[in-house]
């Protein structure tokens, strides 16, 4: 893996043993928060920082 700011559905499909589809949910989900708070978005894809700390909590991902 390379250090990618975004992660996009093939990805987030893999990590999390879910479709493709359900990983597309997931990143809609994850920007329509991200939108809230003011941040912009890509479509179909999602801040890999954000996606680690809403899904493992980026301090425990991170060992600390």
């Amino acid at each position: 893996m390379e250090n990618k700011m975004f992660v996009g559905a093939e990805e987030m499909a893999e990590d999390l043993g879910v479709s493709r589809s359900k990983a597309y949910v997931i990143i809609k989900k994850l920007n329509a928060e991200l939108e809230d708070k003011g941040y912009m978005t890509l479509s179909g894809r999602v801040s890999r920082k954000y996606y680690i700390e809403r899904l493992y909590g980026y301090d425990e991902y991170l060992g600390k």
